[in-house]
C-alpha cells in the first residue's frame, strides 16, 4: 500500500479505529496511523496535507454513507 492508495489506507484505518469519532481526527493522526500499518509500504516524506486529507475524506464519507 502507497500514498496514493487513499481509499484502501482510509479502510483500514476505518476497520482499525472503528471507535474514534472521526471528527476529532488530526491529519497528525492520520500520517501516523498510515506509517502504522503492517501493508504500508510508501516512503513517509512523500506525504503531503492533500494526500492525508484525502485519506481523512474517503474515511469520513465511508462513515456517513455506509452506516
Amino acid at each position: 500500500m502507497n500514498w496514493e492508495a487513499t481509499y484502501a489506507i482510509a479502510m483500514e484505518l476505518k476497520r482499525k479505529y472503528k471507535d474514534v469519532n472521526i471528527e476529532e481526527v488530526t491529519l497528525g493522526q492520520i500520517y501516523t496511523w498510515t506509517l502504522a500499518l503492517p501493508e504500508f509500504d510508501d516512503d513517509p516524506q512523500l506525504s503531503n496535507d492533500d494526500i492525508l486529507r484525502s485519506i481523512y475524506q474517503d474515511w469520513y464519507e465511508e462513515l456517513i454513507h455506509k452506516k
